[in-house]
């Protein structure tokens, strides 16, 4: 892949060696990632060159990674920023929110998880891989699945979907007998993943379910304190 085709990530971690091990993932993901360990030099880097993500410890030298989001902030505010932190607290969290972060990321962490969230945050900022082509059609079992038109399809008949229940479904297919994370899902659609977006969430996984009751080959599983899975048997 092109360089100028891939995501560009500016990853800011004071650890070396984790950065080192962070930014060789990222790159083998076909991620353009630069590293610096401190938010000053971060925000020198920021300010060269246009970056369609970031990823910035909280805890680092000369300038936290509160302090330089604020910078950031200040002249652009459609960059999305995930934070990465030993912390947990909630306070944290909502700070990192007020200030216009887009996720957060308690440490320690899967490489994994690192790639699904930022994953997630660029297709909801509209800035996922440019050579990525967006999927929009699929076969759910016996079942066809039209995502821009919004129509699920199955034996000739037609269910049209709300905008909410597309989206949703889309995930699912598009990660169809993978577990896809309840968090994620929630803040892709949503934007976040508060009790009353999840419960909206679990409304409409049951509506799906009954939209696909009639391929017995499908199944939408609840995985226990993770998040769901489409399965199709075959």
């Amino acid at each position: 892949m092109k360089a100028e085709e891939k995501s560009k990530v500016l990853l800011l971690e004071d650890d070396p060696n984790l950065g080192f091990v962070l930014k060789e993932f990222l790159e083998h993901k076909e991620y353009n990632v630069i590293h610096r360990e401190d938010g000053e030099q971060g925000l020198k880097a920021f300010n060269l060159e246009p970056f369609d993500i970031c990823v910035v410890d909280i805890m680092m030298p000369r300038m936290d990674g509160f302090t330089f989001t604020k910078h950031v902030r200040k002249t652009d505010k459609a960059t999305p920023i995930i934070f990465l932190t030993a912390k947990s607290m909630k306070e944290d969290k909502i700070e990192g929110f007020k200030l216009g972060g887009d996720d957060y990321i308690t440490k320690p962490f899967s490489m994994e998880e690192l790639e699904a969230r930022i994953e997630a945050v660029l297709k909801r900022t509209g800035k996922a891989k440019k050579n990525e082509p967006a999927k929009n059609n699929f076969a759910i079992g016996k079942y066809k699945f039209d995502y821009q038109s919004q129509n699920l399809s199955f034996n000739g008949k037609s269910q049209k979907l709300t905008t909410k229940e597309s989206d949703l479904l889309r995930i699912l297919s598009l990660n169809m007998n993978q577990i896809l994370e309840r968090e994620i899902a929630l803040k892709l659609i949503w934007g976040n993943d508060n009790y009353f977006t999840g419960r909206s969430m679990d409304v409409y996984i049951t509506k799906l379910r009954k939209y696909l009751k009639d391929d017995p080959r499908i199944e939408i599983a609840n995985v226990h304190g993770t998040g769901y899975k489409l399965r199709v048997a075959e």
